[in-house]
Order: C-alpha cells, then sequence, then structure tokens
C-alpha cells in the first residue's frame, strides 16, 4: 500500500553573504566586560539569596509539594523493602572494601542523612555500590594486607596499637573522605559537566570489568579458600591463580550453599522482572534466604563443625568520629580521584533515568556538592564510599518511591539493625554474602552482549567498549578507567579528523539526496558532483578533506590542468610551425598574431580553468587533450559546525 507522504514548498530570494548585508543591517550587541560579570556576580539581593538556598537546599523545594496522602504510604513500603536490600547490601558490599561486614551498615546509614537535605534525585538510594566497594578494597589491600609483611604499615603514622580490622576501617575512611573531597571541590567548581566525557559506552566497559574483579574476589568465600587480597597490575590473574592452586581445599558446605542459594535467588529475581506489573512489591528474597542461612548456621552449628567462616562479633551502636589519616590521604590520592568521578557518574547516570522517567530536574554540580558532603559526613564516622546501586534504586521506585523520605526510612532501617539486631547477623556465612553479590552482578556481566550490536553500528564505541573492559581487567580499575578515557578521546580525535565523507545522489522520485553507496534506485546529474563531510573543517583534518575531494571527483585538477597546458603548447606551436588548419574556427580567433601566441603561452601556468577542446577540432593522433566529464561541483556543509583559518586558505586552493 502507498503512504502519500506531506508535502512542501520553499521559495525565498538567493543570497551571498555580501548581498544579504545590503539588504539587512546588523545590529551590534554591547558586550560585557570581565569588570561588569564580577560586579553582577559579587551584587546580592534577595531573589538571588532565595535561589542559592533553594539550590543548596533542594529538600525545600519538593517538600513544600509534598503530598502526604498520596506520597506517604508509598514512601513508607518503598523505605522499608529498599531498607531490607540496602542492609543486605551493605554487608556482602562490605566485603569487597575488605572490611569487617557491619561497616556495611555504616554506609547504608550516614550518606543518606546529608543526601536527604541536599540531593535532587527523589528516587535514587543512596549507599554501597560494588564498583566503589571494589576500588576502596584495593587500597585497603595495598596499604594493609593481611600478612603484614607484604607492606611496611608500621610506617604510616596513627597505625600503632591498632588491630587489623582498625586498620583498615582508618584506611577505608581516610579514602573515602579524600572521595568527598574531591567531590565537593568539583561541585563548587562546577564542574558537574566532566560526566559528558565518561560516555555510556566507557561506563558499560568499565563496569562489566568491575564485575569481574568482583566475580573473582568472591570466589574466596564461595569456595571457603583463604586467598589473601591482591591489588595492582594482573590483580585478577594473581587472584585467579592462588585459588586455583587452592582448589582441592574447597569447603564442600560452603559451596553447596552459595550454589543452592544463587540458584534460588536468581530465580526468583528474574519472576520479579517477568511479574513486576502484578506485584505490588518484589519478593525480598536476599532477605529471605539472609534470614534462613543465618537460622540454619546457628542451629547445625556450621562454624565449629562444617569450619565455614561467619560474619562474627557485630559492631554493636555507633562509633566516636575520627579524622582522617593525613599518610593515607597521600597514598590514596591517585586511587581516591577516579573513585570519586566513577561514584559520581554512575549515580548521576542512574538519576538522569528516573529524573526523565517522572519529569522533574537534577543538578550535576548540586549532585556533586551532595555527594561530597555524604562522602565527607560518613567517613567521619567510619562509612566507606557511597553512590548508589542500579538494583536497590530500582526496588525504591518500583515499589512506590516518591521522594527522599523512603531513602531516609531505609537509613533508619539500618540504624535499627546496628543498634538492636546485628547480634542476629552473627552466624551469616560469608559464602552467602559472597553468593548474593555474584547474583547482583548479573546486570553487568550481561553487558557483554552489547559487543555484536556496537560492533555492527558503531565500530569505534565498539573499540572503546573492549579497550576499556580489557585494561580494567588486566592493569586495575583505576589505570583501566584512565585507559578507557585516553582511547575515548581518540575516537572523537579520529572521528573529526577522518569523517566519513560521501558523495550524494538524489532518491528517484524525492526531492532528499543520500549516500550513493546506500541506496538502489538513485539520480546522479550528469556532470554534477555532491561531497559531503560529515565534521567540522579546521587544521587537522583539511589535508584529508582535500584528498577525499580529489577521490570523489575522479581526477586530480593539477594534472588535469598540467596536461591541458602541454597539450596547448603543442596546438599553438605547431600553428606557428606549419601554419596548421587546425578548423576553420579554431585556435585562430586565439592566437592570431605570433605577439598574442606568446603572451597566451606564458599566461597558460597561471589559468585555473580551461574549457574541454571541441570534438570538431581535427588535431594529430600524438596531441590529445584529457576530458573532464564534470561542470558542477557542489560542497554539502550543512554537517559542518565550523571552519578555521587553515580550512578557508585549503578551501581556496580547492577552488
Amino acid at each position: 500500500m502507498v503512504t502519500f507522504r506531506r508535502q512542501y514548498k520553499v521559495a525565498r530570494p538567493v543570497y551571498s553573504e555580501d548581498s544579504f548585508a545590503e539588504h539587512y543591517e546588523r545590529t551590534y550587541r554591547q558586550r560585557k566586560t570581565t569588570l561588569d560579570h564580577i560586579r553582577e556576580y559579587l551584587t546580592w539581593d534577595s531573589k538571588r539569596t532565595k535561589n542559592a538556598v533553594l539550590s543548596l537546599l533542594p529538600i525545600i523545594g519538593w517538600l513544600r509539594i509534598y503530598k502526604v496522602k498520596e506520597w506517604l504510604l508509598g514512601d513508607v513500603v518503598s523505605g522499608i523493602s529498599t531498607g531490607l536490600v540496602a542492609i543486605m547490601q551493605g554487608l556482602a558490599f562490605s566485603l569487597l572494601a575488605s572490611l569487617p561486614p557491619s561497616y556495611g551498615l555504616y554506609t547504608a546509614f550516614f550518606p543518606m542523612l546529608t543526601y536527604f537535605f541536599l540531593g535532587t534525585s527523589r528516587h535514587i538510594s543512596v549507599g554501597s555500590f560494588p564498583v566503589l566497594s571494589l576500588m576502596v578494597g584495593a587500597v585497603v589491600t595495598r596499604l594493609v594486607p593481611l600478612d603484614e609483611t607484604q607492606a611496611n604499615v608500621t610506617n604510616i603514622p596513627g597505625f600503632e596499637g591498632l588491630t587489623l580490622d582498625q586498620k583498615r576501617v582508618l584506611v577505608a575512611s581516610s579514602m573515602t573522605f579524600l572521595v568527598g573531597i574531591f567531590q565537593l571541590a568539583m561541585g563548587i567548581l562546577q564542574f558537574g559537566f566532566i560526566v559528558v566525557y565518561l560516555s555510556d559506552t566507557l561506563v558499560s566497559g568499565f563496569t562489566t570489568a568491575a564485575a569481574v574483579h568482583i566475580l573473582v574476589s568472591q570466589l574466596k568465600f564461595v569456595l571457603g579458600l583463604d586467598v589473601p587480597g591482591i591489588s595492582g597490575p594482573l590483580s585478577i590473574i594473581y587472584t585467579l591463580e592462588k585459588v586455583f592452586v587452592q582448589i582441592t581445599s574447597t569447603n564442600l558446605c560452603d559451596l553447596v550453599m552459595s550454589i543452592i542459594i544463587m540458584v534460588v535467588v536468581f530465580i526468583v529475581k528474574e519472576l520479579n522482572d517477568r511479574y513486576k506489573a502484578k506485584l505490588p512489591v518484589p519478593i525480598p528474597i536476599e532477605v529471605i534466604v539472609t534470614i534462613i542461612a543465618c537460622g540454619v548456621s546457628y542451629g547445625f552449628n556450621f562454624n565449629k563443625i562444617y569450619n565455614v567462616d561467619i560474619v562474627g562479633e557485630m559492631v554493636r551502636g555507633y562509633e566516636a568520629p575520627v579524622a582522617p589519616n593525613l599518610e593515607v590521604l597521600r597514598e590514596s590520592a591517585l586511587e581516591a580521584f577516579p573513585t570519586a568521578i566513577v561514584g559520581f557518574a554512575v549515580a548521576f547516570s542512574v538519576a538522569k533515568v528516573y529524573s526523565k522517567k517522572h519529569d522533574y530536574i537534577i543538578d550535576g554540580n548540586q549532585e556533586l556538592i551532595a555527594f561530597g558532603v555524604s562522602n565527607i559526613f560518613g567517613a567521619t564516622f567510619k562509612s566507606f564510599a557511597a553512590s548508589t546501586a542500579l538494583s536497590r534504586t530500582a526496588v525504591q521506585e518500583s515499589s512506590g518511591g516518591k521522594t527522599q523520605v523512603a531513602g531516609l526510612i531505609s537509613a533508619m532501617m539500618a540504624m535499627i539493625v546496628t543498634l538492636a539486631l546485628g547480634f542476629l547477623l552473627e552466624p551469616l556465612p560469608r559464602s552467602v554474602l559472597g553468593a548474593l553479590v555474584i547474583v547482583n552482578l548479573k546486570g553487568m556481566l550481561m553487558q557483554f552482549r552489547e559487543i555484536p550490536y556496537l560492533w555492527r553500528k558503531d565500530t569505534p564505541d565498539c573499540v572503546v567498549w573492549v579497550v576499556t573492559c580489557l585494561s580494567a581487567c588486566l592493569l586495575g580499575l583505576d589505570l583501566g578507567l584512565a585507559v578507557g578515557l585516553g582511547v575515548e578521546l581518540l575516537t572523537v580525535i579520529f572521528r573529526t579528523q577522518f569523517p566519513r565523507c560521501c558523495l550524494l545522489a538524489n532518491i528517484q522520485g524525492t526531492n532528499l539526496y543520500r549516500d550513493r553507496k546506500d541506496y538502489t534506485h538513485i539520480f546522479e546529474p550528469k556532470g554534477v558532483k555532491i561531497f559531503k563531510i560529515p565534521s567540522p573543517l579546521f587544521f587537522a583534518n583539511i589535508e584529508f578533506f582535500k584528498e577525499k575531494l580529489r577521490e570523489a571527483v575522479g581526477f586530480n585538477p593539477l594534472k588535469i590542468l598540467k596536461k591541458r597546458n602541454k597539450a596547448l603548447r603543442k596546438v599553438r606551436n605547431l600553428a606557428k610551425k606549419s601554419n596548421y588548419d587546425i578548423t576553420e574556427n579554431g585556435l585562430w580567433d586565439l592566437i592570431s598574431t605570433n605577439d598574442e601566441c606568446s603572451k597566451a603561452t606564458e599566461e597558460l601556468d597561471e589559468l585555473s580553468n580551461v574549457e574541454v577542446i571541441p570534438s570538431r577540432w581535427n588535431l594529430p593522433a600524438s596531441i590529445s587533450f584529457p576530458r573532464v566529464d564534470l561542470h558542477s561541483l557542489i560542497l554539502d556543509f550543512s554537517t559542518v559546525s565550523f571552519v578555521d583559518i587553515s580550512a578557508v586558505k585549503g578551501l581556496k586552493l580547492v577552488h
């Protein structure tokens, strides 16, 4: 069936820049000086004060419109559901940070308290995130290894008299404090735009590599092996080597329990996804299996009978705030900055998804400030780096959460467990937490499926994904992120320096012009070439542009000109020497005298355009003029965003 399209016609005069300037007078704006901008910035009034307060405390904005009857119940239900998940993930992800599990509950509580007031997103669940936990754990393992003979940790001031766990907590909290400082500084300096340099492809490859690291790091818990934490380049290879060396010492109780839990949780999560429209609240399967595992472990005394490693003594209550260790800040500075960037990028990406879905605005700079303050505040009370987790945020939004009241309630849930119910989790096997971590990696590991799609749709993006993933796996997350960012910037340079130029042709039956290689039913007017470059023209690609243009027209104009000039000289010489009758109107009109002939010959090299010699001219076989079946060359610059001075000079040479 033929679909009739609407038609339109546009008619207007054709202008050049000069003719347009003649017809329409241009007004010149008076631009502000630097002093004007400074004066305006320093001028303060009540309106600006109000805007500043609303910007720094976004809670005022949504609290004024809070609909108690409509939203409160959903926020309470969502907060309870999210809190249960946050507690389990906090315990599990603390293992990634190489910390005692109870400190994961701190991360589920303290950062949320400040984000509640400062954050612009109403739906993200602030707390532990596996990638950040792993990045913190790499620093903890490097500065405080299990075998303290591997590093001279006694040289760090402030470590004297501390136990191994206390040293690790101090390292994690100090690094988190520095992460918060970086985020706060970037927010104050309005560096929220930095997230645009982390494309979705780069983040996908990076998080996939992080998932591989997390998977490998949890094998020792699932298998019940004693494998020391390893950090640095090729750490994943060395860890796998130690795992396989000890594989015969696998604790069967840990392995069987982990497999059962992973299968059960995976199946229930799939059912939650499939029937999420019918379920009022997702089934909290992590909480259910954790309670069952605690009961079974306590009842059958897994710790003593089967030598199962359990969570052990939980820290009850909250400890006094501590100051960061300055030496740890210096040692962890290189890892803290990429951790700050990754934490913000992930949180902002997730927040942006839900802000679009629920039609409200989020501010990247304010988000940096919110997470910076949250991490500084949390680090003071010994929590580790916080961001958000997509699975936990999905629970908060899908279970009816409308505002961060749900997040505050989830934080209260973590507080209750820390103050009163923590002892119930002491018999929980660590292999259960490892199994829960691995199951939650499904979403990140499934990102491997993006490779074929990216290869078909955008090869440079595919290269960014693969290189980022491989480098992050082999070199470590911090170096891998740097390598991925470098490759991404190189692809931008590659796209602009070597753009995909093409010749356009008319699609028959329309007035549309597309790349002639992409369509079959096309029409190309004889003697006309339409050349398109989908990139700005500047110093780095002007030579490439000229080369591609020569390939498109099918000849080198300089060579053609030289051949024509050479042939014309032969004709003139022939006419002078033998009075050769070329044609009745031939060249005699042009070189009727020797003086004119000499003058014309001298000017031949200056000519930029020589007409094709008419076919009626009766020339000897030794003289041939190259023909050019092109009378019009159209340059389609509709996608050229700017042209610099070097490109202007190059275009003059092309002309």
